[in-house]
């Protein structure tokens, strides 16, 4: 397992590799558009497999939510994709440590958050025309259920749950990059993704498929507005548990280490070429 200050520098190589993603805008779009639908996969996994528990008052909807929502997290880290929620994380870690700027991480950051809602409304909307909540008569009544709660929180709930659930996703990516076994790093996925989904914590990617599939299907909870209200403040907690709570406190824990600054990491690739054909050149 590497020490903190070894995982802090696998994180300023992550947050370079994610701001270079901005040189080449398709492949990071879709990127960011294969997480929101790989989290939209999760939300329908539990919306089939804990609908049917919660409809029979069994007491175990909470906690096979939670159980198998680690796919989410777990298709994320292992296919590959851009998540908004971790990035909040990786791209702060980065700015500290100065390995990007911040205008630069900031946009990685916000084309990740709109890649994110492109995947998440396009395969929810797939989800809830193809019928499966139909199909499964729970699934569909626990998917109200959920939007009705959301519409009753007030912002300032949803904020603090916010908080609380980036804290875990992202306790969940910082420890995949401190681990080297593959099956390590998924026990630690899927333990700390239980931990957020059975606590009944917020996460603005799931909440966009979520919302996605309750437009299509006219839910009555699932407005535009109630859309927007959910996106910024759960948005915002997650912000501030993913960048402050553990991304700042893992970087202070880990010394307050700065890297030295790669002049590829952030700027157009023509002005290393240049300053090499000048160096040649004198």
């Amino acid at each position: 397992m590497l020490t903190i200050e070894q995982t802090l520098h696998v994180q300023a190589d992550a947050a370079r590799h994610k701001v270079d993603g901005l040189r080449t805008p398709a492949r990071f779009w879709i990127s960011g558009m294969l997480a929101g639908a790989y989290v939209g996969v999760a939300v329908v996994l539990m919306l089939n497999a804990a609908g049917p528990l919660f409809a029979a008052g069994t007491g175990f909807g909470k906690l096979v939510s939670g159980l198998v929502f680690g796919v989410a997290l777990t298709l994320v880290v292992f296919a590959g994709a851009e998540l908004v929620t971790s990035g909040m994380m990786t791209l702060t870690q980065g700015s500290l440590m100065r390995a990007v700027r911040v205008g630069p991480a900031v946009g990685a950051l916000s084309v990740t958050f709109l890649a994110n809602l492109a995947g998440s409304l396009v395969f929810g909307s797939l989800v809830a025309v193809s019928g499966v909540l139909h199909a499964n008569a729970a699934a569909g009544t626990m998917l109200g259920d959920m939007l009705a709660a959301k519409a009753a929180e007030e912002p300032l709930t949803l904020f603090v749950r916010g908080i609380l659930c980036n804290v875990l996703v992202c306790l969940a990516i910082w420890m995949c990059a401190r681990l080297k076994s593959e099956g390590a790093k998924i026990a630690v996925i899927f333990a700390a993704i239980l931990a957020f989904i059975t606590s009944g914590f917020e996460h603005v990617v799931a909440n966009m498929t979520t919302y996605a599939m309750g437009l299509v299907l006219g839910d009555p909870n699932a407005t535009w507005a109630l859309f927007g209200g959910n996106l910024l403040w759960v948005g915002l907690g997650n912000l501030v548990g993913g960048a402050v709570v553990v991304g700042i406190a893992y970087w202070v824990v880990g010394g307050s280490p700065r890297v030295a600054k790669d002049a590829a990491a952030d700027v157009p690739a023509a002005v290393p070429a240049q300053a090499e054909r000048e160096r040649i050149a004198a």
